[in-house]
């Protein structure tokens, strides 16, 4: 990384900085985000769908967003779910990832939700979303051939809960405990 004297700040918003680094690369610094992937009994996914003019769009998404000044991810996970959902769960990490890195430092820490109750929340000042249930394979369908807009890190989220879907399955399915072996774990 650069001394500070090489960096050059070019913009300074609410939520980022643009910077250019040793007068040669471009880089937006943005403050860390939380997705929370939420998958009922049913086998659908939590989404919400909101208008995102940076793609001119209307997206459909995990509940998301930023961690605030102080915040862990695990709080801030908790309380976009309140707010976006009305929904407190059991959180569990799953991954944490940067955005794009070619440009900017924003990484994105992914949670399981589980175990969801009511929860008192409501969405910030001028956010419009709608909380949206979709089928599990309906929305990978989509999202993955772009019918539905979304964010990797929902794509992440979707391939995630169908991956562990699957090897549920794969696990109850007659012969998997021999397959398995004495020890209970998958042989390879």
């Amino acid at each position: 990384m650069p001394s500070e004297e090489r960096v050059r700040t070019v913009y300074r918003g609410r939520i980022l900085e643009l910077v250019v680094l040793d007068e040669r690369w471009e880089v937006v610094r943005h403050a860390e985000a939380v997705a929370v992937l939420v998958v009922d009994e049913r086998g659908r996914v939590l989404g919400v769908r909101q208008r995102r003019p940076a793609v001119g769009a209307s997206t459909w998404e995990l509940p998301a967003g930023l961690i605030d000044p102080g915040e862990t991810a695990e709080a801030a996970a908790a309380r976009e779910l309140a707010e976006e959902a009305q929904l407190a769960a059991d959180l569990r990490p799953l991954a944490v990832g940067y955005v794009s890195p070619g440009f900017t430092d924003e990484r994105v820490h992914l949670f399981e939700a589980t175990g969801l109750r009511p929860a008192p929340g409501r969405p910030d000042d001028g956010e419009e979303l709608e909380v949206e249930w979709l089928d599990l394979d309906a929305a990978w369908r989509a999202a993955a051939t772009g019918e539905l807009v979304t964010s990797m890190v929902t794509l992440l989220g979707l391939r995630h809960a169908r991956a562990a879907r699957d090897e549920h399955a794969a696990g109850d399915a007659p012969g998997a405990r021999d397959a398995r072996g004495a020890g209970g774990a998958r042989s390879r």
